[in-house]
């Protein structure tokens, strides 16, 4: 068991419960249910390494070309996190076993990337594997979804559209979480963001990607906030067992306490931006009419998940402040030539970490 169990991330992909630490639903309303699970039969996904499981491969293996509209993506039990991506046990913990086959309730639409940034017009991140900066959620990912809708499904006979049944705006919800990549290394971390771009232009952006999905006919959105990169091996201070020289951050500084503070300060300011602008836009600027928001609280869930490891993570040595919450499983060389899984990659339940960056 990971994890991102129906405890966890169930709750945040189809918003079924309202928890004080973890989920908030904006707005509340008496009378109708909007985020009853039965109302959902797709499941719309955009991001990162944290939500991607196969589309940058996709780019790598095809001389950095993207998918052709109507490609739907195979799932893969070898995503970033090192298993299967959090999306993937949505649709696992929202199915039922009927007649003793187990049945989906939602079918999957994965445009996350890894390496992706909300926009690179404000922190573009050079890849060299496909000659150009990683694909971002505004330039690509959203404007492929939208290629997607009246498309055919590719190889699909008889022909048949990709969205099947058809998306409408009762059924569909559309989960966000970008941001670790914007924040890190290479991108406002290390100065890197184009210059004059400022935190609020990429929680600006955020906002921007859910004005064109709203204009697409979305009305149900899950916005998930920022991690506690503080926590992460990348980003942690000495104290917490921080990485020096490693497979993301090759030339990484010494000053393992000032990194902590800076993403730390990053982190929780673009979190309460979303806090306070999310209601705002929906209550008071009345910018998505008719439309649904949560915001999941991942900072809060991470956070707990290293304070707390036994109440998530079921492997061995699972305790308080030990290595399950400052260690992680996959070591690899700075070159990413050779890696190895600690307990031979026995223990996989016992961490809160897969690499540096990623949660198992």
């Amino acid at each position: 068991m990971k994890f991102f169990s129906p405890a966890g991330f169930l709750v945040l992909g189809v918003a079924l419960l309202s928890s004080s630490t973890t989920c908030s639903i904006l707005p509340r309303q008496s009378n109708s249910k909007p985020w009853s699970i039965k109302n959902f039969n797709s499941l719309i996904t955009f991001g990162d390494s944290y939500t991607d499981e196969s589309r940058l491969g996709w780019f790598i293996n095809h001389n950095g070309s993207a998918p052709p509209a109507g490609t739907l993506l195979s799932e893969t039990f070898s995503a970033p996190g090192g298993g299967r991506t959090w999306p993937r046990y949505v649709v696992q913990y929202t199915g039922a076993t009927v007649q003793g086959k187990w049945s989906p309730q939602m079918t999957l639409y994965d445009y996350a990337v890894s390496g992706a940034v909300c926009s690179n017009n404000i922190t573009p991140r050079w890849f060299p594997a496909i000659d150009a900066p990683f694909p971002s959620v505004l330039e690509y990912e959203v404007p492929a979804f939208v290629a997607d809708i009246p498309a055919a499904r590719v190889n699909s006979t008889p022909a048949v559209q990709l969205f099947t049944p058809k998306l409408t705006a009762q059924d569909a919800v559309y989960a966000l979480w970008i941001g670790t990549n914007d924040l890190g290394v290479y991108a406002f971390l290390t100065d890197s963001q184009i210059p004059g771009k400022v935190l609020s232009d990429y929680t600006s952006c955020v906002y921007s990607v859910f004005d064109k999905l709203y204009a697409s006919g979305a009305r149900h959105f899950v916005l998930m906030n920022t991690v506690p990169l503080n926590l992460a091996p990348l980003y942690a201070n000495d104290s917490s067992h921080g990485v020096g020289p490693n497979q993301y951050w090759a030339n990484k500084t010494a000053n393992h306490t000032e990194i902590a503070y800076t993403v730390q300060q990053f982190t929780t300011t673009v979190n309460n931006i979303f806090k306070y602008q999310t209601p705002y836009e929906l209550l008071v600027a009345k910018r998505y009419a008719g439309a649904h928001f949560a915001l999941f609280d991942t900072h809060a869930l991470i956070t707990d998940i290293y304070n707390n490891p036994s109440k998530y993570l079921n492997g061995t040595g699972v305790i308080k402040g030990g290595e399950c919450v400052w260690g992680y499983e996959n070591h690899c060389s700075v070159d990413q030539k050779t890696c190895v899984k600690r307990q031979n990659g026995t223990n996989s339940d016992g961490y809160l970490w897969f690499d540096e960056l990623h949660p198992r």
